[in-house]
Order: C-alpha cells, then structure tokens, then sequence
C-alpha cells in the first residue's frame, strides 16, 4: 500500500537575539522574504500568527520520513534567514520563557477574535506543532476521528516544550496546552459516529454565537477545513527537529492505524469525554517525567509504559510505511535525553536566567535548520 502522504506546520517565536524577549516583527520577516527570495518552493509556506511575536512554517505534503525531515529544515532555515534578515531570531519554544504582552497581528479576523475573547485572545502566544495526514474522504476522516482519541495524550508528553511562562517555571512541562485550553472549543471530542453527526457538532456549536466561525473549531484532532487531511493539534513545537519528524512519523502510523481498524468494522473505544481531558492534563502536568494515563487501562502507569504502549499499538503501520526502525531510534533518543521542557529546565538550573534558555532554543533552532 502506498504510504500515506503528511506533513507539519510548526509555529515558532520570534525573538532578540541578546534579551531573547520576544519581537513583534512577522510583518517585517515576511516581507524580507518575500523581497530576498528566500528559497520555499511548492506548498511550502511562512506565514504570520494571531501574535505578530510568532511565525508559523509550513512543508508541503511528504510520502517519506527523510522527505518530511529535510522539509522541516527547509521551512526552519527559511524562518531562520528571514528573521535575521530583520535583526531577530527564531526560538522553536512553545511559549515564551521571557515575559511578554503580545500584540495582536493587526487582520480583520485577529482583531474580531481580541474583541471578542478579551484576556484568554490577548495572552495567547503559543506555539503548536500540527501534523496533516491525508485521508481517503471525510467518512475515513470521521471514523480516524473516533478512533486516536486515547492516543492522543502520550504525543502532548513526547513534545511538551512550554514549562516557562511570564518568566517562572509553571511546574508543567506543557503550560502552552494550559494556555491553549482557554478556547472555548479546545479539547477532545465526543464520538461523532459519522460525517452527519461531525458536521452536526460543528454547526451546533457555531450556532451558539461562542465562536466566530469554523477555523475556531479548535478540536485536539479534527478535519482540515483546507486540505483531505485529518489534522492533530495537541503536540507543543519541538525544539528538536528530530522530535518534530518523530512526532509525524507516529501520528501518520496513528492514522494509518485507525484508518484500518474504521474499514474493518472495529468500534472505537468510548473513553469518556472528561476521562480523556484528565490524561491530556496529566500529559501537559508531567510529560515524560511521571506517570501517565494508560491509553488502555486508563490508570497511572509510567510514562515510559505509556509510550511503550503506543509504540505497540502503531508498529505493524510503522512497519508497512517503513519507519519503524527510524521511529525506534528517534523515540528511544528522545526518553533517553527528555522533551525539550528537560532540556530548558536543565539550562536554566546551570545559567539562573530565562535568557540564557531563550538563547539555547535559538541557538538549537538554527542548528536543526
């Protein structure tokens, strides 16, 4: 069977290179890519933010894992070059460790979205890692849907990037998914059954006014609105582009995996709706750190145990796209060394001082690139 095709939008921090605050500046990176002919081709894509402190990077569907790789770093290096281009620097860094107000990227639609959801709008600089799948119709996409909910928790931990915020550590290693969870239509889902009944959710809450329109349908997993695709949203940016491909590679298996289970008439689990809010919490509180949810049983088991489990359960998909092998060594990499929220606690233990994090995720961010 032909591998699924995939890919990644990564949002990233634009920030000083010397103070490492973040810099309301996307306005001024895109133009100077635009005028310098930074090299994107095909579907590849930079593109500003609700926070004018955030670029968001874009591949173009991928069939491979080296394809999606070399992609990643494609997009990265042309944020990179672009941001210097202007006397910044990018920071692959869920949410600031350096304290901040951001401003609002001055759009029609952005400034109705700070009118209408007040503090929850005027606080939201986070950056997430979205992973598209391609789905074979809207009926597999539904049924893909119903099908990773239980799954979905375990990718949170791996990626969790975001333990600073305002210039404290919050205790959790992803408090961009604490930040994130204000939206009023963010989170796991109810089972939707069908086409029907994802439409009938999607309309029913529009309808209460609460929403300004369908791209605020903030679903931790849910249909693309542009593309043929199911798109994940739970993950944090990852420092490491390595996390980031390792991030795709097991979401595509996830897929691939529901994807059979849905064509061979196999229910979905029914994990309660406000049972898979308490895993995602215990995900974005720990990540790799502590227990976790099992996806399974539903009690705490090691984090480790966890991922175990996932791994598991997405091999023989691994196996058919090929990325088994690669998947192992960049997972067994990752639980060896941590998710980039370690990695910032660790910098700040030695240094004392957000900036010097800042100034590691820069640094980290431009090597991968």
């Amino acid at each position: 069977m032909t591998p699924r095709t995939f890919g990644v939008e990564e949002e990233l921090l634009l920030v000083d290179p010397v103070s490492g605050a973040p810099r309301a500046v996307s306005g001024a990176v895109l133009r100077y890519a635009r005028d310098n002919g930074v090299e994107l081709s095909g579907d590849e894509a930079l593109e500003s933010e609700l926070q004018r402190e955030q670029l968001e990077t874009g591949t173009r569907p991928c069939s491979s894992l080296a394809e999606l790789s070399d992609q990643v770093r494609r997009t990265r290096k042309a944020a990179v070059r672009s941001a210097r281009g202007v006397g910044a620097a990018v920071a692959a860094l869920a949410t600031s460790p350096v304290a901040v107000q951001p401003s609002i990227t001055p759009s029609l639609r952005y400034r109705r979205m700070a009118r209408a959801y007040a503090l929850t709008a005027d606080e939201q600089l986070t950056c997430g890692c979205h992973v598209h799948v391609n789905v074979d119709g809207p009926e597999e996409g539904v049924g893909v849907l119903d099908r990773i909910r239980p799954w979905l928790p375990p990718l949170l931990a791996l990626s969790a990037n975001s333990p600073f915020w305002q210039g404290h550590d919050t205790g959790y290693d992803s408090w961009r998914q604490q930040v994130w969870g204000r939206w009023p239509s963010n989170g796991p889902t109810e089972l939707f059954e069908s086409v029907k009944g994802y439409r009938a959710a999607v309309e029913a809450m529009i309808d209460t006014g609460a929403l300004l329109d369908e791209g605020m349908i903030y679903f931790d997993a849910r249909l693309s609105r542009q593309y043929p695709t199911v798109e994940i949203r739970v993950a944090d940016v990852c420092m490491e582009a390595d996390d980031a491909v390792l991030l795709a590679a097991l979401v595509r298996a996830l897929v691939s995996t529901a994807a059979h289970a849905w064509r061979a008439g196999v229910p979905p689990d029914r994990m309660r709706t406000d049972l898979l809010k308490l895993a995602m919490w215990r995900a974005s509180r720990s990540g790799v750190r502590e227990d976790l949810v099992h996806p399974v049983t539903r009690r705490p088991v090691p984090a480790h145990a966890a991922v175990r489990t996932l791994l598991d359960h997405l091999a023989p998909a691994l196996a058919e796209s090929g990325d088994l092998d690669t998947t192992r060594v960049l997972l067994a990499r990752l639980l060896e060394r941590g998710n980039g929220a370690r990695r910032q606690r660790q910098v700040y233990a030695r240094a004392r001082d957000v900036t010097a994090v800042v100034a590691d995720a820069v640094s980290a961010t431009s090597q991968e690139a």
